[in-house]
């Protein structure tokens, strides 16, 4: 009996878990244009826009949005793609992007990892960043608008209903 009361305690009074509080900066400076914003598409397996597109200069430093390590950097489907693994789950990537970073490397936020190459499908400026971002492994990743993780954009409570 006694066990269950200590048991009880300890759970009563433990710290709730926390999720990491992903703040994210700017991959091109100055912040840039968002030329195409995020469209989820429902269900997930549908056409959408699971990214933002955002205007740039051709040779620009793309710069890494948090602290990650690197787990693709090369080509993907014909275009330069680089992905970077955050800590609690997050995946952002950054295309077309010619790497300066290699696969396993650790980056602290605001480290070049490439520069920006023009010719991404459907820009309206001479070279966009498709900067895209999802939460868990690519087979079921769920992807969020990476703007909404942005250090610089104020967090909102909304109603649940």
């Amino acid at each position: 009996m006694r066990f269950l009361v200590v048991l009880l305690l300890a759970l009563l009074c433990a710290a709730p878990a926390a999720a990491d509080d992903v703040r994210l900066q700017w991959p091109l400076r100055p912040p840039p244009a968002v030329v195409h914003r995020f469209d989820a598409p429902s269900p997930n397996w549908n056409p959408g826009h699971r990214g933002v597109d955002l205007a740039g200069a051709a040779g620009q430093p793309v710069y890494a949005a948090g602290n990650a390590t690197v787990v693709f950097a090369g080509m993907l489907a014909g275009r330069p793609v680089v992905s970077l693994a955050h800590p609690g789950g997050l995946h952002t990537s950054y295309e077309p992007v010619r790497a300066a970073v290699q696969v396993g490397q650790r980056v602290a936020s605001s480290t070049v990892i490439g520069a920006l190459q023009p010719g991404h499908p459907g820009c309206g400026s001479l070279a966009c960043l498709h900067w895209g971002a999802m939460w868990g492994p690519a087979a079921r990743a769920d992807y969020v608008d990476p703007l909404g993780l942005l250090a610089s954009t104020p967090i909102r409570l909304k109603p649940l209903s």
